[in-house]
């Protein structure tokens, strides 16, 4: 019978500068950065001869083809029979501190989503006493935020993290959460004493409660009459009102007041200019519109988070304190957690985390159709320096399987993880 080698596969003595090559091995059996990459030097290909493999996959539509033609038959060598005569690939050591950076990664993630449930849960209690039990929601609002402060002072270097897709209509409480947290890491890296951050956090918590006094058919409407605009802006006062009823310190007040105010004086409710504004409240302010741009209450109109920084920048930085805006954009990141991205190999990933004071090495989850979902590699651009962030995606522009394998959210919440990294072996 005819042989008919398969051309995907060579021989490792053939590997060459330039080619395309899958590596048939687990992320934490080798030290690339990725399964694929095309080959950059004679070094990386020392390294791959290194692992022991005899015959490599390459991919001759995005690198280079062979010099010459494979010295066995591909085919026939994924055919042999178990009792054939031929020594297998010896067996791959693992590398521990891949195995470990990645058990850190999943440890941290599941322990933010446990953490950030909680934190939602106290919220939902909190809303529920407003009316009945005022002091006990203050009470608990109080020490949610100290509780959360505690860790932010701590830990020198903070991990934003994503969260699973959650809100399913619990909208108001995740915005309230989301700009809470955010906020307090923001005013923690400006440089504000602990005090004043918890009272932002409070003033965050409660920013939006006015919004309970206005009915739901004008707070979900699309395009608003005037007199509809009119009362919706009325749920700053109407929540300075209940921040009285609680008991609310001035700074958290200030917070619920001026939350809309712009440094340009376009804001509302009193068109305030510059240093009218509280220092709390311009930081709110600018989370607040990051939020809202990243969780539109059309999803349609949601942008992703890397589009919804660029566009502040670009064309709203003139409402915010410019120092306040240039802060949370370093913390965040040029790609905030909940952008796809696309690196400077062509690999497609998810961002979900961002390095504090690394805006532009991120987390990144990757997409390999060879590697289970439930398994797929996270990669920290801090210690792959090989590779970068080339442009930010958008679902749509990529494919259904990527989309299912990297689940982009149509909800960004985030929360954070100070614990160390783990230590290398």
């Amino acid at each position: 019978m005819e042989k008919n080698p398969d051309p995907n596969y060579i021989s490792v003595e053939h590997l060459c500068v330039g080619m395309y090559v899958h590596l048939d091995l687990r992320w934490v059996e080798h030290n690339f950065s990725l399964n694929s990459f095309k080959i950059k030097n004679a070094g990386q290909i020392a390294e791959i001869k290194a692992l022991g493999l005899k015959k490599i996959r390459i991919d001759p539509a995005r690198g280079t083809t062979p010099r010459q033609e494979p010295s066995f038959d591909a085919a026939d060598l994924l055919q042999i029979e178990p009792d054939a005569d031929v020594d297998p690939d010896p067996p791959h050591p693992i590398n521990q501190d891949r195995v470990a950076f990645l058990n850190h990664q999943r440890a941290a993630l599941d322990h933010c989503e446990r953490q950030f449930a909680k934190a939602a849960s106290s919220l939902r209690s909190i809303n529920a006493n407003l009316d009945s039990h005022p002091q006990e929601a203050r009470a608990e609002a109080s020490k949610l935020v100290q509780d959360i402060v505690k860790t932010i002072l701590h830990d020198k270097d903070i991990v934003i993290h994503l969260m699973s897709d959650k809100a399913d209509g619990e909208e108001m409480y995740f915005h309230a959460l989301n700009v809470s947290i955010l906020s307090m890491m923001l005013a923690k890296e400006i440089g504000l004493p602990a005090h004043s951050i918890e009272q932002l956090g409070i003033g965050c918590l409660f920013h939006d409660v006015g919004k309970t006094k206005i009915p739901d058919r004008v707070l979900k409407v699309s395009m608003p009459t005037r007199a509809e605009v009119n009362l919706l802006q009325q749920h700053c006062a109407y929540g300075a009102a209940i921040g009285l009823r609680l008991g609310l310190s001035r700074e958290a007040m200030n917070v619920i007041m001026q939350h809309h105010e712009c440094v340009d004086g376009s804001g509302y409710p009193h068109m305030l200019i510059g240093d009218e504004i509280s220092a709390l409240a311009r930081i709110a302010a600018i989370v607040n519109v990051y939020d809202h741009h990243c969780n539109h209450a059309n999803p349609a109109n949601s942008l992703t988070p890397y589009e919804a920084l660029s566009h502040m920048y670009a064309n709203e930085r003139g409402w915010f304190d410019a120092k306040y805006l240039n802060v949370f954009i370093h913390c965040m990141g040029v790609y905030p957690p909940g952008t796809l991205v696309r690196l400077t190999d062509e690999t497609l990933g998810l961002v979900i985390a961002s390095n504090f004071g690394k805006p532009l090495r991120p987390r990144i989850l990757i997409f390999d159709p060879s590697v289970p979902k439930d398994e797929a590699t996270i990669l920290d651009l801090q210690k792959e320096t090989d590779l970068s962030v080339k442009q930010s995606l958008r679902p749509r522009d990529v494919s259904r399987d990527v989309q299912d394998y990297l689940s982009p959210r149509t909800h960004m919440t985030y929360f954070f993880n100070g614990a160390p990294e783990p230590k290398k072996s």
